[in-house]
């Protein structure tokens, strides 16, 4: 059996809209031990956003949201900052070109790298649509994405990144090593169990995460948890991950297991979830 910590590597935690820290104290009481808290989009928790300070204000309220998730895990929670790529649509909606709205979402992460040089922060997010875009939006998109990759390899940190479904992402992760970030920096939010290039964040299906520790190479478990009241649950609720890392250590993968706890986010983080286990 596995007796280690037990990491969500992707979830939200909304204390404007949603239940916040309370969700955290739920992944707890079923054995979650450390969580990667991700900024939901701006718009979601400030509104419109069109400049830095009002980033500042969206990370601020994870920070601080993260800071009491903290408080109830045996392990530690930390905050995963950055710019959702559907931000890019908002702003040309508003009236912004492709250019300006992508210089705009630079300063952003500009502003999430800050976070992480000066302590609070552990990652950033950044990525480009999951939905049909103009090739102008998808070229800026791609553009703010490498620089995400360029600022995290100054500050040195990881990047979530947040893209369209699939498993063929070689090219992405040439970039970013292009701009200096390590591939096995580059880790692939909502993630089938395999995928070619960044490391996988896998959601927590069932199919997908055996055929994930079926394999020898590092990945997380995640949930997307949104924190949403009026979707109680979506897109998978905090109790998910220590219950499927209970799931697969029945069914034999306790080694994948210390693989995705231990190993992968010491690899891709630099963190050590068993030192930090209280």
């Amino acid at each position: 059996m596995y007796n280690g910590p037990i990491l969500d590597n992707h979830l939200h935690l909304d204390p404007v809209n949603g239940r916040g820290a309370e969700a955290a104290a739920e992944f707890a009481e079923v054995g979650g031990t450390h969580l990667n808290v991700l900024n939901k989009p701006s718009w979601h928790l400030v509104g419109e956003v069109d400049d830095a300070e009002g980033f500042r204000e969206t990370f601020d309220i994870t920070v601080e949201v993260t800071r009491e998730a903290d408080e109830t895990l045996p392990g530690k929670a930390w905050p995963v900052l950055g710019v959702h790529p559907a931000l890019i649509s908002q702003l040309v909606d508003r009236g912004y070109d492709a250019e300006a709205a992508a210089e705009l979402m630079k300063t952003g992460i500009d502003v999430a790298a800050e976070y992480v040089a000066e302590g609070p922060a552990l990652a950033i997010k950044s990525g480009r649509p999951h939905y049909d875009v103009s090739d102008a939006v998808w070229a800026a998109s791609n553009d703010v994405m490498r620089h995400a990759f360029a600022r995290g390899a100054e500050v040195g940190c990881a990047v979530q990144l947040h893209t369209e479904g699939g498993e063929a992402f070689t090219e992405v992760t040439e970039w970013a090593e292009a701009e200096g970030l390590p591939r096995e920096q580059v880790v692939k939010h909502y993630s089938n169990g395999y995928v070619e290039g960044p490391i996988p964040s896998v959601i927590c299906d069932k199919d997908e995460l055996e055929r994930a520790c079926g394999g020898d190479w590092p990945f997380f478990m995640e949930t997307d948890f949104i924190d949403d009241p009026d979707r109680p649950g979506a897109v998978m609720g905090p109790k998910t991950v220590p219950r499927r890392t209970e799931w697969l250590a029945e069914e034999g993968y306790s080694e994948a297991l210390y693989r995705i706890h231990v190993e992968t986010p010491a690899r891709v983080y630099g963190v050590d979830t068993e030192a930090t286990l209280q």
